[in-house]
């Protein structure tokens, strides 16, 4: 008789080991290894041993099928967000971190759906049906045509949805699931990747669109197997700061819309309520000139967003001087300093440096350099910018500013927003009158001159 093998995950990276440990090589977290029993032996026997499968169709690219209609859900944030709406038959893996607003946001999203006329079930995992309905009623959704049940059995749930046979299932949370084929805990690597496998392939071959909710790690990644994102068709992150109102739902994955589309909501005691303008929201307390505030005009997925970055600059008593960076990544700001010291002789030794982007907002477009490094010599020289100025361009390591994509774009929403002056890098592709007095900059040792008289 063969002998069952077996291997060990880590539920963080998906690193594969052959024993257990208490912490993974690979990524160095701790605890995060657990076992991976195969869901099934296979053949034994090769194709040409005598086991054949059975012989599958293929097609051309050409072909003259239309496009797979879209359900609009009314949120028009949303429907952004996943392309144009709701695709039949598509698998849509939602992340977040806790108490960010998930279950609120897609019970919002399953009124919504069902008053389109769509048949919508929402199943919870971590819910009883009266906290469900409890929330409901407080976000004015009771009468809302959508069915609930509560239940953590995956062989249940897809008998139930195989019944009904929804438009719409949604899954809160893929982590509560289990499966009885599968021999370990729920929230397990191995419980999380049957669970969702099962319930996409139940989506493909039912006809019915399943959203799942996934818990996030403390890295902000989803948790389980980095598989599971592959799995589905669309994946959604749930991004916001608890102290700030905004929320953020970015796409990082779609195979029928743009990835890194936004969408924007604010918190309310209603609910999630719908930004039309969020670059009118994120600079509405900019009532005067402050050293070391900068706005930048950036693009999110295909929607210019001007944000602002605020940054401070003050001596420090350590030996190692802080880097906090909020909103921005921590590697691309030393990176800035470094060229500002090596191409600009501007040291930062000695000091503290603290950057921070307005309103919660996450960037990560390389356009951002410029307004970074904009927003800590405002900081560090005590000299504010224009008010009515905007400012983009990437950094290269040699000091030399690189132009950027869709200027036009992010001219035109800075014009929307009452802006007249722009800082952009020379090589910048501007048609026409943009309405806005911009100043093209060669390199970072010119704009140092040019903008703070110093080089």
């Amino acid at each position: 008789m063969a002998k069952s093998s077996s291997s060990f995950v880590c539920a963080n990276c998906g690193a594969r080991h052959k024993k257990w440990a208490g912490n993974c090589d690979a990524c160095g977290e701790w605890n995060t290894i657990s076992e991976d029993v195969p869901l099934s032996s296979g053949p034994t026997r090769g194709t040409l041993g005598g086991v054949r499968g059975r012989q599958i169709p293929l097609s051309d690219l050409a072909t003259n099928e239309t496009p797979p209609p879209r359900t609009r859900s009314r949120m028009e944030e949303l429907d952004r967000v996943l392309g144009g709406g709701l695709v039949p038959a598509s698998a849509v893996l939602v992340g977040g971190d806790p108490g960010i607003g998930k279950s609120t946001l897609l019970l919002q999203a399953a009124a919504s759906f069902a008053n389109s006329g769509m048949s919508c079930v929402y199943v919870s995992g971590e819910e009883a049906t009266a906290q469900v309905r409890m929330r409901a009623q407080r976000l004015g959704l009771a009468d809302a045509p959508v069915r609930l049940a509560s239940e953590t059995n995956l062989r249940d749930i897809l008998t139930t949805l195989d019944a009904e046979r929804p438009d719409l299932a949604i899954i809160d949370s893929i982590q509560t699931m289990w499966s009885d084929t599968v021999d370990s805990a729920p929230g397990s690597v191995s419980q999380v990747r049957a669970a969702s496998h099962e319930l996409t392939q139940f989506a493909k071959q039912r006809n019915t669109a399943v959203i799942l909710v996934g818990h996030v790690t403390k890295e902000g990644q989803i948790a389980g197997p980095r598989v599971v994102e592959h799995m589905v068709d669309t994946v959604l992150y749930f991004e916001g700061e608890r102290g700030h109102q905004f929320r953020i739902l970015r796409a990082v994955k779609n195979r029928f819309g743009p990835a890194d589309e936004i969408g924007v909501f604010e918190m309310t005691g209603e609910g999630l309520a719908e930004v039309a303008n969020p670059s009118a929201l994120f600079l509405s307390d900019r009532d005067r000139p402050a050293p070391g505030s900068v706005v930048f005009a950036g693009i999110e997925g295909t929607r210019p967003v001007l944000v602002e970055f605020q940054a401070l600059v003050a001596p420090s008593s350590l030996s190692q001087p802080r880097r906090s960076v909020v909103g921005w990544d921590s590697g691309r700001l030393s990176m800035v300093l470094a060229v500002l010291e090596a191409r600009c002789g501007i040291s930062f030794a000695g000091l503290d440096v603290y950057l921070n982007v307005a309103g919660g907002m996450r960037i990560s477009e390389p356009a951002a350099d410029l307004a970074v490094a904009a927003a800590l010599l405002s900081a560090r020289e005590d000299a504010a910018l224009p008010a009515d100025c905007v400012v983009f361009g990437e950094l290269s390591l040699s000091g030399a500013l690189r132009p950027v994509g869709q200027t036009e774009n992010r001219l035109k929403e800075a014009q929307k927003l009452g802006f007249t002056a722009a800082i952009a890098p020379d090589g910048s592709k501007i048609s026409g009158d943009s309405g806005l007095s911009v100043r093209k900059i060669a390199d970072l040792t010119g704009f140092v001159g040019e903008v703070f008289g110093a080089g």
